[in-house]
């Protein structure tokens, strides 16, 4: 089996002022960091070139998960969306800057609207993929979705919908998949995912939780059946990255991980 390549999301920190946030991203055991370009921590030049420095100091790479907070690229309202997608392609710009090894990205969601127009939120969620995708080949960065659950109104929660999106637009194959297992397991469709996308999917966030709410727990402190997942990943012979994506416990997830892995 090829060498996984182990790193830790910045996520635990996001509450913190990017200074501070910086200190900690020095104290890290890991070469690989998941920058979150969303509130204290959203990406401007002066930022963008402390984590250069930084990363030239430490030898460290940068995958950029991209805003989250309030956007959605498959809102109703076309002067929103529009709005929302100008914020993404600054993201783009500054994950190209970083160097960024990847750039994750958030499906659409249902609006209270939603109802009243039925598949229009898929079409505008495509819509959106299809403009930040040919962004993402004019830098030449790869990009990827992430799973999110139903419960909280996205609308790529399982494999059927990623199934779905390449089936709708063949343009779209470069297009990678991020498997968040806080949010698969509250669909439970870990074990799914792996098996059904294995060829597609590019970069793991691990986190756990009780399979009721998305509670960022270290591994091993929530429900998530861990000898499953490092045997299913063993059997597809998945050799890409896994990012600790916990608020808690991440040197010791992060140990974890690659001891079940190695």
């Amino acid at each position: 089996m090829a060498q996984i390549e182990f790193g830790i999301s910045m996520l635990h920190c996001l509450g913190v002022p990017f200074k501070k946030m910086i200190t900690y991203l020095e104290s890290i055991d890991a070469q690989l960091i998941e920058i979150v370009d969303d509130g204290f921590h959203a990406l401007n030049k002066k930022k963008v070139s402390i984590l250069k420095e930084i990363a030239a100091s430490y030898n460290l790479r940068f995958t950029v998960h991209s805003p989250f907070a309030d956007v959605n690229i498959a809102s109703p309202i076309k002067a929103i969306r529009a709005l929302m997608l100008k914020r993404l392609k600054h993201s783009m710009v500054y994950a190209n800057v970083l160097d960024a090894k990847l750039w994750v990205l958030h499906p659409g969601n249902k609006t209270g609207i939603s109802m009243f127009y039925p598949g229009e939120d898929w079409k505008q969620n495509l819509n959106s993929i299809q403009f930040l995708n040919s962004l993402a080949n004019d830098f030449g960065l790869k990009i990827a979705i992430e799973n999110l659950p139903g419960k909280y109104g996205f609308i790529m929660k399982n494999p059927e919908d990623f199934i779905r999106l390449y089936q709708e637009d063949s343009s779209l194959e470069d297009v990678g998949i991020v498997l968040d297992t806080g949010h698969s397991n509250l669909e439970n469709q870990t074990e799914s995912f792996l098996r059904k996308l294995s060829k597609k999917i590019v970069h793991i966030h691990v986190s756990d939780n009780m399979g009721e709410d998305d509670q960022h727990l270290g591994i091993g402190y929530g429900q998530i059946d861990w000898t499953q997942f490092s045997q299913t990943i063993h059997e597809i012979k998945y050799e890409k990255t896994i990012m600790v994506e916990a608020v808690e416990h991440l040197q010791e997830s992060l140990d974890k991980m690659k001891e079940m892995l190695s």
